[in-house]
């Protein structure tokens, strides 16, 4: 099992348990930052991410390794030494790639899942993007390479300082004195969440606030301006998936409205939010002027879909971690079908919040592929056998038709609600 694998088995229960400690302590303090299905959205994320990276989907243009072997010119030791200046290249790198995603319109794909929660806490920090398919990291971190640093440290810290940006998505820690001026705060990452103009692309950094010092992005929490959350083009849907590849399905239909050829090349690479003036003119888009009148997405679902919604993502975690341990041990074919079907089944669980009727699809799709699979391992689930197949089996019937009938349930309310 590889070395990110093995902190998931840790930070995963971590991450649970801070949760719902931030959970209790809003409630005692008065604070509406928890919404169900938004969470469920924002944990759902959190699980496409990990699972597209078990899987290893991707392409590295180019490795760090190469780097390290081709351009080495000092070895740096000691280790210790040659640790702390990775730390220092991996979150100065970090800046800049965080950076790029917020500024560049193709980039901003890759992005805007992490952004797209219209609450701030500790769940939304989850909300991680599958959408990064060719990976480049590696030429920012060229300064490590002339040094000499091993890739293993890198494999090592990776996660460790993935995992250290978690604890600051948070609404109930307040300034923190002397270290606002030295790392990021859970203040300074309420305003680069935030969508007031005030400020809107600031505060990149990742573990050191002082590389947003250095180059000019700098901005304090204001006790006047209160931060809005979410992204100036709400995305309007629980389903994280489609929130992934949203933002490129626009640019491609941009491009294709587009009449000027010039136009057509350089939506990719025009700042963020840019269009064409002509595609803007015909096809205008949904845009927050004004943040202090933003109306949050609700679909307003009923207690017995939210609890619903939550045994569906608990089971999702429970197969996952499960897909973790055989995935090492099974033909990668097998290892990615399992994968695909943990995405159906988020697909169809986030989508059935939305109250889309492609949830039924998805589920459909879902017993389609679990049947398959069960089949060709012959009435197997990955070393699963006996009574938990008919368990199983007997879910995926249960899942079926519970989705049809909450989307039923779910319509008639709202047009009971509406006076229809």
């Amino acid at each position: 099992m590889s070395i990110y694998l093995t902190f998931l088995f840790y930070a995963i229960p971590s991450f649970s348990v801070l949760i719902l400690i931030e959970m209790i302590a809003a409630r005692m303090m008065g604070m509406k930052i928890n919404r169900s299905s938004d969470m469920i959205s924002s944990l759902s994320s959190g699980l496409t991410n990990t699972i597209k990276d078990a899987i290893k989907f991707g392409f590295v243009l180019v490795s760090y390794s190469s780097l390290v072997d081709s351009m080495t010119i000092y070895k740096l030791e000691p280790i210790w030494l040659a640790a702390i200046a990775a730390f220092i290249v991996q979150d100065f790198a970090g800046y800049w790639l965080h950076r790029l995603n917020h500024r560049v319109n193709i980039f901003w794909n890759r992005h805007v899942i992490h952004h797209s929660s219209e609450e701030f806490n500790l769940s939304c920090a989850l909300r991680q993007s599958i959408s990064v398919t060719f990976k480049f990291s590696a030429l920012l971190f060229l300064p490590a390479a002339l040094l000499g640093i091993p890739a293993y440290i890198f494999a090592i810290l990776g996660p460790i300082h993935l995992f250290m940006q978690f604890w600051y998505h948070t609404q109930l820690i307040g300034k923190m004195g002397i270290l606002e001026h030295i790392i990021v705060t859970p203040s300074h990452h309420r305003v680069h969440h935030a969508i007031n103009s005030k400020y809107l692309d600031k505060n990149y950094g990742q573990i050191l606030i002082v590389w947003d010092k250095l180059f000019g992005t700098f901005q304090r929490e204001l006790d006047d301006v209160k931060p809005v959350y979410g992204v100036l083009r709400p995305v309007k849907t629980w389903n994280p998936i489609l929130i992934n590849y949203k933002h490129l399905y626009q640019l491609i239909k941009d491009a294709w409205y587009a009449e000027k050829l010039i136009d057509k090349a350089k939506i990719w690479f025009m700042p963020t939010g840019w269009r064409p003036e002509d595609v803007n003119k015909k096809y205008p888009l949904e845009y927050i002027e004004n943040p202090l009148k933003q109306i949050k997405y609700d679909t307003d679902v009923s207690l017995s879909l939210s609890v619903w919604s939550w045994m569906q993502y608990v089971l999702t975690v429970i197969m996952m971690l499960h897909m973790f341990t055989v995935i090492g041990n099974v033909e990668p074919k097998l290892g990615y079908m399992y994968a695909f079907f943990l995405f159906t089944h988020i697909f169809s669980l986030t989508s059935l919040l939305d109250g889309k009727w492609y949830s039924i699809v998805s589920e459909s799709i879902k017993i389609g592929v679990a049947g398959f699979l069960i089949y060709s391992q012959q009435y197997s689930w990955y070393g699963i056998e006996g009574f938990l197949i008919n368990l199983f089996l007997g879910y995926l019937v249960i899942s079926l038709v519970l989705t049809y009938s909450f989307l039923n349930i779910e319509e008639k309310n709202k047009m009971e609600n509406y006076g229809v």
